[in-house]
């Protein structure tokens, strides 16, 4: 279905979104240099069920880029969820929004109904050299050759190796990617996390959650998934085997039934 894009000024940015469907609200939150059609396998599916947004982190797809003033996207999503009257939600992010909805969950207990951590990100883990030495070789990158070569450095990350196996997957990835800015790549983000961070306050998650790994998504995310599968009280962990980072686009059907099944135990 053709669905509007809408905007919200919220928090000091401009947030685009889209919503669909009745119920209880379920939000979608995207990963990094993504925007929020890396969720069209769930959107119209999730809305059968449920009142389904989701919506462009600040900086990427159509909502507005940082300026000098620090900001904590879990702050903007709150923000963007009141401008909706949505009072409790059920959040679903995968890898940098993974690390986003966790903060909503503890920042925002009162307004969090369960969390979805998919190939998820964490602060306060520690990433391998390789991982963080590729970042970095992409911003370099980016400061010489510009914001766009930045990008198509990204695409062809070791992390999308599974989806670009995928020709439809692949198609929709570059499409994505190259639509997107690459501002992060050649700006100081002011970007703030939570303190203590993520990680060392997995302990205090209160509500129920569902961790979805790709079963050949990297080692870091593999590592990042059984921590939080073991240290946040009575999660639940599923791997989605053949899948890699993207396992929500690679594999769609079973991601959908996995999480439709969690949600529709709560």
């Amino acid at each position: 279905m053709d669905h509007p894009m809408q905007f919200a000024e919220v928090n000091g940015t401009r947030l685009a979104y889209q919503t669909s469907g009745k119920g209880v609200p379920v939000v979608f939150v995207h990963g990094l240099c993504l925007d929020m059609r890396m969720w069209d396998d769930q959107f119209d599916v999730f809305a059968e069920h449920y009142r389904v947004i989701r919506c462009d982190v600040r900086g990427f797809g159509k909502s507005a880029l940082p300026t000098e003033e620090r900001y904590r996207p879990a702050d903007d999503l709150h923000a963007l969820l009141e401008h909706l009257g949505v009072e409790k939600a059920h959040v679903i992010g995968l890898s940098m929004g993974g690390r986003i909805v966790l903060h909503y969950g503890l920042l925002y207990p009162e307004s969090t109904l369960s969390l979805v951590l998919v190939d998820s990100a964490l602060d306060g883990y520690e990433w391998t050299e390789d991982w963080d030495r590729s970042l970095d070789e992409i911003a370099e990158h980016g400061g010489v050759a510009g914001a766009r070569a930045a990008n198509e450095m990204w695409l062809e990350h070791e992390l999308f190796g599974p989806a670009r196996e995928l020709a439809a997957c692949r198609a929709k990835l570059e499409t994505i990617v190259r639509d997107d800015s690459g501002w992060t790549w050649v700006n100081n983000n002011p970007v703030k996390g939570i303190h203590p961070r993520g990680g060392d306050r997995l302990a205090d998650v209160r509500v129920p959650t569902l961790v979805v790994v790709g079963g050949r998504d990297l080692l870091d995310f593999q590592r990042i998934a059984d921590k939080l599968a073991t240290e946040i009280p009575a999660a639940k962990k599923i791997v989605l085997e053949g899948a890699g980072h993207m396992s929500n686009m690679e594999r769609p059907a079973e991601f959908n039934a996995a999480v439709l099944e969690f949600l529709a135990t709560l």
